[in-house]
């Protein structure tokens, strides 16, 4: 009897394992042949932000490495643990597809910014972020905690094309924040106004689910059966404003020094997700 179980039990995570690879090479495959219809913009922007130690950076590196089926670091990422954002400049990273005088790019990118921080004299200003949405903020920008950044400032950009404009707004959690300040919260809202103002889509990206949950770190296919994050996405839910089908829970590359499918699985459900939403974004503009 405990033989026959056995047998079931292991057909069961044989067929769970094919649907898994055969739902990341369509994702993978919708991505890679993405483009958007609109002439004048190149580029789906997606805006990343959040907390301080999110994961934002992680993302983008994680998001890289699918792409590019192997490790990379595109950008930079702090290993130590920190109250503040390793993140000061306002960077656009792209994605290349190829090698040599044959590489191009993903028509999708990733803006990543300083993270927001209690208080009203550091990390990112929330106006910041803000005038990134519109793409008033120059390519380099160094973030003032201290102060906003104002038209006429060098690294404001007075008139923004279209292709500079973000069309996704994606907040970022980690699943270990056992509370958000409240100030922290504030300024999220005021994010969020702006965005749904613009009429820009939002989405959340739960991040560290695995550290978060044992049964997560145990099998990363438990993701959807556990409760402890069904509870996390459900409070991340109702602190940031963002409906339950539009947090997207996932884990970032960052002590694996060989790919996993089951993490390229969850990224790349979230990719396709992204894109989705943007393009639709897009297609009124």
């Amino acid at each position: 009897m405990f033989i026959l179980q056995q047998r079931r039990s292991n057909n069961l995570h044989d067929l769970l394992s094919i649907s898994v690879l055969r739902q990341r090479q369509e994702d993978l495959d919708y991505v890679q042949e993405y483009r958007p219809l609109k002439e004048d913009i190149k580029h789906l922007r997606v805006l990343l932000y959040g907390h301080v130690g999110a994961g934002k950076s992680s993302f983008i590196n994680s998001v890289s490495n699918v792409l590019r089926g192997r490790m990379t670091i595109p950008a930079l990422t702090s290993a130590m643990t920190s109250d503040r954002s390793f993140t000061i400049k306002y960077a656009t990273h792209k994605f290349s597809k190829g090698r040599g005088s044959s590489k191009t790019f993903y028509p999708v990118v990733f803006n990543d910014i300083m993270g927001l921080e209690d208080g009203n004299n550091s990390g990112i200003h929330p106006d910041d972020i803000k005038l990134a949405l519109k793409g008033h903020v120059k390519e380099g920008h160094k973030f003032n905690p201290a102060g906003k950044l104002e038209d006429g400032d060098f690294g404001y950009n007075p008139s923004p094309s279209t292709d500079d404009k973000v069309h996704v707004l994606a907040c970022v959690l980690s699943a270990n924040t056992p509370q958000i300040n409240a100030s922290v919260l504030q300024k999220m809202k005021k994010v969020r106004e702006t965005a749904s103002e613009l009429g820009i889509p939002q989405i959340g990206l739960m991040t560290h689910i695995d550290s978060a949950c044992g049964e997560i770190e145990k099998d990363l296919k438990n993701v959807y059966r556990s409760k402890h994050l069904q509870k996390k996405i459900k409070d991340f839910s109702s602190a940031v404003g963002l409906p339950l089908n539009c947090i997207f829970p996932i884990k970032n590359y960052s002590d694996e020094i060989d790919m996993k499918e089951d993490v390229d699985t969850l990224i790349l459900s979230a990719l396709r997700k992204i894109i989705d939403f943007g393009d639709d974004f897009i297609e009124k503009c």
